[in-house]
């Protein structure tokens, strides 16, 4: 399994108005991304910083997505900067012990 981390600095704008961009539609689109198990939303509000946790089933996935078109689209986009797009190994047993929300044996089976 691998985690791709993308973080960003979001623009100055009311909170409400940041908040608004955040509907289901936005989210689903994530369904289908080959290789993506699940995906947690970050928001910093107090330094503006954003960004996402994604866990894929390979490297192959991962690394497809973190240079894919959404990704892309994300250090393109002129309201983000301090745009950071990295792709780590999960280390299996020490985030077993650490109770990381991962079902390792359910993923190995599949």
């Amino acid at each position: 399994m691998h985690i791709v981390q993308i973080n960003y600095r979001r623009p100055e704008m009311a909170k409400a108005e940041w908040e608004a961009r955040y509907t289901d539609d936005r989210a689903k689109p994530f369904l289908e991304v080959p290789g993506l198990l699940w995906k947690i939303w970050l928001d910093g509000d107090a330094e503006r910083l954003a960004g996402g946790i994604y866990l894929f089933a390979d490297q192959a996935s991962a690394e497809a997505y973190a240079n894919g078109p959404i990704a892309a689209r994300i250090k393109a986009n002129p309201d983000f900067s301090d745009v950071s797009v990295r792709v780590f190994a999960v280390r299996q047993r020490m985030s077993e012990i650490t109770r990381a929300p991962i079902d390792f044996g359910k993923l190995a089976a599949e």
